[in-house]
This record gives structure tokens, sequence and C-alpha cells, in this order.
């Protein structure tokens, strides 16, 4: 099975969006250079971003979101975001009146049912946790094998925090990736077992 792996970008004082539930200019660097990062062209990054961030795009075979993820986004459409082949769901409600039960998107109640299903689903390639609450949740319960943030040089001051409701201290190896690209900085640690 592949690798667990949470992910977001992030501001420099730890949080995934504002109060509002808005990311501000957490994806600034999404569009901060000229090296397209997907198909569509509109995401353009510079080339350090590109050979960071496309190979581990290109390694995801599932992702984890949450229902208030998946509602704020209107499930994307039916279309998983970034090529993404399949996006589980955490939700206690099902799926919305008149959704696609074709579009590769699968809801399941519980942290550990949503890892099993997309551990499932990914086969060998990785699975990727959405940050915040969700994610906070899967690494309390020890199913984080990495985590990964785009760290942002903002400063929100306040909204929705990169681990969520996290309240125990989890230790993780030093970094063994940090890259700086433009307005942002990759950086990788790996969760200590």
């Amino acid at each position: 099975m592949g690798k667990v792996v949470m992910y977001s970008s992030v501001s420099v004082d730890g949080f995934v969006a504002d109060e509002h539930d808005q990311p501000g200019p957490l994806f600034d660097w999404l569009s901060s250079g000229d090296v397209p990062l997907d198909e569509s062209g509109e995401v353009k990054v510079s080339q350090t971003s590109y050979d960071y961030t496309r190979p581990y795009w290109d390694q995801i075979g599932a992702t984890i979101v949450g229902r208030h993820v998946f509602d704020l986004t209107d499930g994307w459409d039916g279309k998983p975001p970034g090529g993404i082949d399949h996006v589980v769901v955490v939700t206690h409600r099902p799926a919305p009146e008149g959704w696609d039960p074709e579009a590769p998107f699968h809801f399941v109640d519980g942290i550990e049912a949503a890892v099993a299903k997309a551990q499932e689903l990914a086969g060998d390639r990785m699975v990727e946790v959405a940050a915040g609450d969700v994610g906070g949740q899967v690494l309390a319960a020890g199913l984080v094998d990495e985590v990964r943030m785009d760290v942002v040089p903002v400063v929100f001051g306040s909204g929705k925090r990169y681990f969520g409701s996290v309240h125990a201290q989890h230790l993780l190896e030093d970094p063994d990736v940090v890259i700086q690209g433009n307005r942002v900085l990759h950086l990788r640690y790996r969760v200590r077992r």
C-alpha cells in the first residue's frame, strides 16, 4: 500500500483558510510562475515548484477530504481536482441528492473507513489527506506517514488550523525536503513512529 500523506498550503501561522473558509493568498504561488502545472494551463508555477509538485501529484491515487470541503467546492462538479482518480469523503450524511453515482467519489463514515477505502482505491499509489479537521483526526489516529506543507508568506491571525483540532503532541522527523519556490516554501516531514 502507498503511504498516507497529510497535505495543504498553509499560512506561516498555521492556517489553511481564514475564519470565513477563504484561502486568501494561500494559492497565489500556483499562479506565480510560467510553467504550467496541469493540462488546463491556468495553474502556473516556478520551475522549482513544478519539479517538486508535479511528481507528487502524479503519485496520488486517492484523496481524503471532509464533507465540509466537499460542500464548499460543490464536489468539484463530480470531477476530482488535479487529475486525482478518486476522492473519499468523510461524512455522516449520504451523498447529496441527485449526485451522479458514477462520479469517482466515495462517501464513508469515519476516518479509519476513509483511509481503508482510499488505500484500496489507490493501490500502491499515495493516499493524500487534506489538512484541517479530517487530516488532524487521521494524524491523531496514527494513520499519517508524512506531512507536506506549502508554506505561504502570509499571517492570518486566526482561521482553520492546518492540524484541525489536534491537541496532543505528535513528533515529526526533521524535514527531509525544504524547497523555496516563488511565494512558497515546500516542506516535507516524516511522522515519527
